[in-house]
């Protein structure tokens, strides 16, 4: 007996009889029930070998390694979108809101007040990076986390075409670019795609240097911009506010609302945070959270104050505004400067965009949503090539498709960052109702959950009321992905239809050139649910064992099944029996009964992993309770039960 035969053993198979299928008819006028049987299951014991126990041992090992960002660099990663912002927020926002721009972006700032606790609770109870896809990939279905990961990828074109055509409008005022801006915010994406494709990757280091950078800029025109005001006094500011002011309570208030609802997008980069909250040092999220808020707050305010004092009204709308205000207080040395700064931070925005995007299309290639291709490096960088030429494609067909106008992608922005931000309290609602056991250092109120819902929903729909047409846009995108997504997920279903109308049709049989289709599509409907999906039992209550099959079957097109019982001295008497009876309930799934002769731990997980040849992202577990001595990221599988 070979070794993998001695840590391998088929104890029993499933003797079944197939006339069962023999009673129900088939829906196919030309295939039997044999295609919608996948095969009867067995009942094996495993013995990880010393090979899978070292790589199991190995993958939890990195998984702590990781956690290695402290509070400066775990913040850069985000602020330098929070930061940035302020140079295409600004416009936009003095624009709609006037003199009373500073109230509109305090306000707005303030409102993270009701994020934060939503953030760190969801922080605590899933560790994990990803988010809000994983969240919502965790506490509810499949279609509900694509929904999000259409809401996210949108968000990531936003972010990269506002970046790059704001950057080109900041080049444009200082340089006498020779071709129209829309062409230049096309050779930065050309230039990123090449730069993505080369292999270089955004690392907290860099991100760190960029920030400092920044803040250096932003405090040095803040120092000049307070000293020029205090010589020259509050003229300026005067002339503005006797030119601007409203001259009904009800015109100051919808003022200031217009440009809350516009000055969220000075927000933007706060939810890519817990995109990497795995790779923090245990308890620096929440400060992470609290430094990137406070920066926003001050920052924003302070500037949009400082232009109000000392730019005239009307400039204040001009897209390279803080570099109109470098020059009033300090010359052209400064303009230069605030001019490079902008456009180095606003690039890296691109950059950012580009491979955040492509972190959320290998997480959906791992989850089956996309085919492996989105995986696939270039044999010399690295680059994931695919996800890098889809995710640039996209973004500039939205850019092109809105006829390169930079107003309506911003504003779209905005929508899809609130729509985004609505995640948040959404999963931590269906985290509470359907994953209650989960183990959280922190726990907010219900009131703040609701509260962060309702005041993005009033927001949102304030944006859409400024400028109705934003709606549409968003929608025709939104639908697009959720569209894409779903069809990609649902592979095997639109096959089976494509199947049904060929089999229905016998004319199609007998052209030449299609005959082998029948053929072809029951092969590739086999071969695409051929990957197995394992869930992780400690019970042998048949109702639990069906639930999560059924989670299977609505949510992950596959015809192999495997139940995984970790029985380190421990036996359920009745698992065997179960697994054979849904076997028999599940005739198109071929479920097996794996009994692992070790302890339930993440290690062990990580090496049976190895040994079955499946991610962990294919493989099911129950909500951990209070008690249980590892976190659920540990793991990297899917909790798909209470």
């Amino acid at each position: 007996m070979t070794e993998a035969a001695a840590n391998w053993i088929t104890i029993e198979p499933h003797l079944k009889h197939t006339s069962l299928l023999a009673a129900v008819p088939s829906r196919f006028s030309n295939l039997t029930n044999d295609f919608e049987f996948a095969g009867w299951g067995t009942i094996s014991q495993v013995n990880l070998t010393p090979d899978d126990l070292s790589h199991g041992k190995d993958t939890w090992h990195n998984f702590h390694n990781q956690q290695v960002l402290g509070l400066f660099e775990a913040s850069a990663l985000a602020a330098n979108d929070i930061l940035g912002g302020v140079f295409y927020t600004l416009p936009s926002v003095f624009a709609i809101s006037g003199v009373y721009s500073p109230i509109s972006l305090f306000v707005a700032a303030l409102s993270l007040f009701l994020w934060r606790p939503v953030m760190e609770e969801l922080g605590s109870a899933l560790p994990i990076s990803g988010a809000p896809y994983t969240y919502l990939l965790n506490v509810s279905t499949k279609f509900v986390a694509l929904v999000g990961a259409a809401l996210l990828l949108l968000d990531f074109a936003a972010t990269a075409v506002t970046s790059a055509a704001t950057a080109m409008a900041y080049l444009a005022g200082e340089l006498a670019i020779p071709f129209p801006l829309y062409v230049g915010t096309l050779l930065v994406f050309v230039l990123f795609t090449a730069v993505s494709l080369a292999g270089l990757k955004e690392s907290a280091r860099v991100a760190s240097g960029v920030l400092s950078f920044h803040l250096l800029t932003i405090i040095i025109l803040i120092i000049a911009s307070v000293v020029t005001w205090a010589f020259i006094g509050s003229s300026q500011l005067k002339a503005n506010w006797t030119a601007g002011h409203a001259e009904t309570p009800v015109s100051v208030l919808r003022h200031i609302f217009n440009g809350v609802c516009v000055g969220m997008l000075g927000l933007t980069g706060f939810e890519c945070a817990p995109a990497y909250a795995a790779k923090m040092r245990q308890g620096s999220y929440p400060s992470v959270l609290r430094t990137l808020h406070l920066s926003a707050l001050v920052f924003n305010t302070t500037i949009s104050i400082l232009v109000l004092a000392l730019v005239p009204l009307g400039a204040e709308s001009q897209g390279n505004v803080l570099s109109v205000l470098a020059e009033k207080v300090a010359g052209r040395w400064l303009r230069i400067w605030v001019a490079v700064d902008a456009v180095v931070v606003l690039c890296a925005g691109v950059l950012t965009g580009v491979l955040t995007a492509c972190e959320l299309l290998y997480e959906l290639s791992r989850d089956r949503v996309l085919p492996r291709i989105f995986r696939a490096p270039l044999p010399l960088t690295g680059a994931p090539y695919m996800s890098v030429l889809c995710f640039i494609g996209f973004s500039i067909a939205t850019y092109a498709s809105t006829g390169a106008n930079l107003t309506i992608i911003s504003e779209m922005f905005s929508v899809t960052w609130l729509a985004v931000m609505m995640l948040f309290p959404i999963s931590l609602i269906l985290l509470r109702f359907s994953r209650p056991r989960l183990p959280r250092a922190s726990q907010c109120s219900l009131t703040v959950i609701i509260g962060a819902i309702v005041v993005s929903t009033v927001v949102l729909a304030g944006n859409i009321g400024i400028n109705p047409a934003i709606g549409g846009w968003f929608s025709l995108y939104f639908s697009i992905l959720v569209i894409a997504f779903s069809v990609a997920n649902n592979k095997v279903t639109i096959l089976r239809w494509v199947y049904w109308t060929y089999d229905q049709l016998p004319l199609l049989h007998e052209w030449k050139l299609i005959r082998g289709w029948g053929t072809y599509l029951i092969s590739l409907m086999r071969r695409l649910k051929r990957q197995q999906v394992c869930i992780f039992v400690n019970t042998d209550e048949i109702n639990y064992l069906f639930n999560m099959i059924l989670y299977v079957r609505q949510n992950e097109e596959t015809s192999h099944l495997k139940i995984v019982y970790f029985c380190k001295g421990t036996m359920l008497p009745e698992l065997e029996a179960n697994a054979k009876i849904l076997d028999e309930a599940f005739p198109e799934i071929t479920i097996d009964l794996v009994l692992v002769e070790e302890q339930f731990t993440p290690q062990n997980v990580a090496a049976l992993a190895h040994r079955l040849k499946t991610p962990t992202s294919l493989m099911f577990m129950s909500c951990p309770g209070p008690s249980f001595p590892y976190s659920a990221a540990e793991f990297g599988t899917r909790i798909v039960s209470i």
